[in-house]
């Protein structure tokens, strides 16, 4: 059996150049990234391989290669709120026609397209913990909308592909994500909490802290996006770990782990920033058999150290 071309979108980014790391040995794994958040620093390590392949390139516009793929992961977008803001029509055309450029190109070479979309598309959900059959309940006006829209966009525009060509997909909903090579400036709680401990600097939590998240280290997500591209699967599968935290025992756990004498603060809670968040993944427990092995403890311990050692 010949080894597969595999193109990782966004390969250079926090999930995708973990992906990689799976993937090259067995496969010839080609990294298209424009580099507005991922750096070649992740992927580095895989420089001169003869079964790896850099391609700056920006999915907006179409790719064109000099072979065919196999396997298609869509991964590329800004997925940081404080980005959302900054860079909302970005984001929107990343989702929108840089998923219609991968679709075209999955389309032409018979490739199978797995979408990366996100725990985002319940939006602030009135249903808990969230299961594949919720349809949300997104505001499509708000800040965050360009992100949980645009995600909702590609994969109806994903299934369309599936019912008008025939092209092979799948779809990952991933919850929050966590582990080595996240970008300290990302603006999410992790990074935030672990780079403001670590400096000892004020923690700052949005909201009272009461509001809960669910996190999934980066080597369980990985291990679940390989599983689902690998089979025919093809309605949407929740990836994430069920055990809820509170964003304050989240701060209090950092604190500890980094030694910090850092004091928590308080500020308000963002426009539509979702109270609760818990993937229910009993489907991908039956389609996958994969589930989470990580604890949050071990998790982030590793993370912090990394953080540690990696200091911009």
């Amino acid at each position: 059996m010949k080894n597969k071309v595999i193109l990782v979108t966004g390969g250079s980014g926090f999930i995708g150049s973990h992906l990689i790391d799976r993937l090259v040995g067995k496969n010839k794994v080609i990294c298209v990234d424009n580099l507005s958040t991922g750096s070649r620093r992740n992927v580095e390590h895989h420089e001169g391989k003869e079964n790896f392949v850099f391609i700056e390139h920006d999915v907006k516009k179409p790719l064109k290669l000099k072979e065919n793929v196999d396997q298609i992961y869509h991964l590329a977008s800004r997925a940081s709120p404080v980005e959302f803001e900054k860079f909302p029509v970005d984001i929107l055309m990343t989702n929108s026609l840089g998923t219609y450029n991968m679709l075209e190109l999955a389309k032409k070479d018979g490739a199978k397209l797995l979408f990366a979309s996100t725990s985002e598309v319940y939006g602030d959900p009135e249903r808990h913990p969230q299961d594949e059959n919720y349809w949300g309940n997104v505001n499509s006006v708000g800040s965050r909308s360009c992100y949980d829209e645009s995600k909702r966009f590609g994969e109806s525009l994903v299934y369309s592909y599936q019912r008008k060509y025939g092209t092979k997909v799948s779809i990952a909903r991933i919850f929050n994500t966590y582990g080595p090579r996240m970008r300290s400036d990302d603006g999410r709680v992790v990074p935030n909490f672990i780079s403001q401990a670590l400096k000892n600097e004020s923690v700052t939590i949005y909201g009272n802290g009461k509001q809960t998240r669910s996190f999934c280290h980066v080597s369980d997500m990985v291990e679940g996006l390989m599983r689902l591209m690998n089979t025919d699967y093809t309605k949407p599968v929740n990836l994430g770990n069920p055990n809820e935290i509170s964003i304050l025992k989240l701060a209090d756990l950092i604190k500890e782990f980094t030694a910090s004498t850092s004091e928590i603060v308080f500020r308000p809670l963002p426009e539509n920033d979702p109270l609760k968040r818990k993937p229910d993944i009993t489907r991908a427990k039956r389609v996958l058999g994969w589930e989470p092995k990580v604890t949050l403890e071990e998790g982030m311990r590793e993370t912090v150290e990394w953080f540690r050692e990696n200091k911009n």
